[in-house]
Order: C-alpha cells, then structure tokens, then sequence
C-alpha cells in the first residue's frame, strides 16, 4: 500500500512538471510570436527573419522595381509636408502615426482644439489642398513600421490624398503589450478615423493594407457602426483569419504541432493579451462588409497562400475585386508589377471616391 501511495505521489509531481513546462512553452509561444521586443532576443528570430526572406521571389525584375519605388519615395520625402501626430488607446497606450499633407497644404498645431498630440516636421498653412476630402490610412504588416509603407504613401500623395500611416501597436514607435493580429489594431485605427474626421468631417477614407495590415483594414468593414466615411478597402496580401495563421506559423517556425498548442496559445493570449484569436477573422467580416473591397495578391506568396486572398474575395459580400499578380511573393505585387497594381488601385477607387474630393 505504501508503494502504491508513494507511486501515485511521484506520478502526481511528474503530472504537475508536465503541466507546468507545458503552461511555460505555451507563454513562450506566445511572446515569441507577438512581442516584438521578446522575438528580438531569440536565436530564432534570426532563422525566421533569413527563412522569409529567402522565401521571398529574388528576380531582377522585382529588385530593380523595388528600388527605384524607394529612390522615388526618399526623394519625394525631402519635400513632402509632415508632421508627426499621436493618439492614446483606452488601454493607456500611446500610438504614433506620420500625417502626409497633400500639396498646397500643411500641418497646424491642433492640439488644443481637437486633443491629440502633434509634433511639426515642416510648415506650411492648414487647408485641404488639392486633396479635398480625400484620405488615406495606410496599415503595415506583421512586426513591420510604418515608414516601409512611404512609398504607397508617396503615391496616395501624389494622387492627391491626405495620408495617415501609422506605426500599429506594439511595433516602430507606437507602444503596447501585444502584436494585435488585425483584432485590437482594428479598434486602435478607430482612433485615427476619428482624428481625421476632427480635420476634416467631410472626409472620404481609403483603408489600404498590406498582410496583417489588409486584414485590420477588413475586420474593420466588419463592424455594425463602421462610419460610412471609409469610402473603399485596398487589402493587399491578407489572410483569412489569425486563428488558421498562428497555427501554420507554429509549425513552420517552432517545428511543433498546432494541436493542441493553438488553442493554448489562444487562452494564454485571452487571458494576457485581453482578446481572443479567433475573434481576429477578416473572413467572417468581409461576410458583413458593405465596403467595396479591392483584393491584392501574389501567386508566389509563401507567407500567406494567394488562395486565402481568394477565399476572402468569393466570401465578401460587398462590391469587389481580385487582382492576382503573377510571380510576386508576399507583399511584392506592387514591385512586380507596379503598372498594374497602381492602375487597376486608381481605376477601382474611381468607381468609389469623389474625384474632386
């Protein structure tokens, strides 16, 4: 009997061990899938990063078209006006966005008036300018910033819109505890659709986003009080739903299974992060949408299957499009093949947006 009690004790601490490694790998997984700062110290993260860019498509033709779009933007940049502008989110966090202003305009202190922090970069007077009412809020991707999105900022600009381009929670300088997936990033952009509509309250919005970006844009058409001022959707490179995302990334990143560990992972981030993963679905929004939605893929996507883009435009409800750009990996359509992307985005957003603003 002895035995028995002393066989069920060690049995019962080899149970607990288990449980309590278990409880640390499913923590781990979390912060080294969505916080930054964590990711950063791993060894892994260098394998990942080199993993993704070697998945990338390397032709000549990509790499020529990707600098020449960065030589344009730095030197549009030395020009353009600016400033940067901040919000903070009900959670207490601070978010920073770069506020382009089109030509004939510039950027005024506001802070007094409409409570948001702006810090001047270059003069100028504040009025519309050629934009009208014209907007764009431009999203970036998973652990990306918002300066690799200057050059659809540089064309929005030159198309004659009035650009935001924010650093997404807990990525560049914006703060936060947790990479959002598209979920609590879709409440945090609220807060800029408010800041431009305190600028300009007849403002016609473009939501355009690349990867986790686009999926913010489309969770965000999802919503029953969306306001009718977001006028379209570019989603360039979304995927479905962050639930079916983790667990791919699980499994091609940390060699693990995705069951059970997804749905672990997903209490953990419920219970340390406040939302839920399954609630980060750009599927079941667009099934909602009334927002007319251009679709933006690659067919040589490796991070994001071109099919999810597919499966999210044969799923919307909404006016749409689908635009596949043929040889181009994740978030290269634009460097593929930019006659094609820029052009069917200004003959899209045409059907859609007030040509005079």
């Amino acid at each position: 009997m002895k035995q028995k009690r002393k066989a069920f004790r060690i049995l019962a601490v080899i149970v607990l061990l288990l449980a309590v490694f278990y409880i640390i790998l499913v923590n781990l997984l979390v912060s080294a899938a969505l916080v930054p700062s964590f990711m950063r110290r791993l060894e892994a993260f260098k394998r990942i990063t080199d993993e993704s860019y070697a998945a990338q498509v390397q032709t000549s033709d990509i790499q020529v078209n990707r600098q020449l779009a960065l030589n344009k933007t730095n030197k549009w940049l030395e020009n353009v006006k600016s400033q940067k502008i901040s919000v903070v989110t009900d959670d207490g966090y601070t978010l920073i966005a770069t506020e382009f202003f089109p030509d004939e305009a510039g950027p005024e202190q506001t802070d007094a008036l409409y409570g948001y922090d702006t810090q001047e970069i270059t003069g100028g007077r504040n009025s519309q300018g050629t934009a009208g009412h014209r907007w764009a809020l431009i999203l970036h991707g998973y652990t990306g910033w918002k300066e690799e999105m200057y050059p659809f900022a540089c064309w929005y600009q030159e198309e004659g819109y009035h650009v935001i381009v924010p650093d997404l929670r807990c990525q560049g300088e914006s703060k936060g505890d947790f990479i959002g997936m598209g979920w609590t990033d879709h409440y945090d952009c609220a807060l800029w659709i408010d800041y431009i509509l305190s600028q300009d309250p007849d403002a016609e919005i473009i939501l355009h986003g690349q990867s986790m970006g686009a999926a913010t844009a489309l969770m965000m058409t999802g919503e029953e009080d969306m306001p009718n001022c977001i006028a379209a959707v570019v989603a360039d490179s979304a995927y479905t739903d962050a639930y079916s995302m983790f667990g791919d990334k699980i499994k091609e990143w940390f060699y693990l299974p995705a069951f059970p560990l997804v749905d672990s992972a997903r209490l953990a981030l419920l219970a340390r992060g406040g939302y839920d993963l399954m609630d980060a679905s750009a599927i079941d929004a667009v099934r909602q949408s009334s927002t007319p939605t251009l679709f933006i893929h690659g067919s040589a996507d490796a991070m994001i299957s071109v099919q999810m883009s597919k499966d999210l435009y044969a799923a919307a409800s909404c006016p749409k499009e689908l635009l596949i750009i043929d040889g181009a990996g994740h978030g290269q359509p634009q460097d593929k093949d930019p006659d094609a992307y820029y052009g069917t985005i200004h003959n899209f957003l045409a059907q859609y947006v007030n040509a005079a603003g």
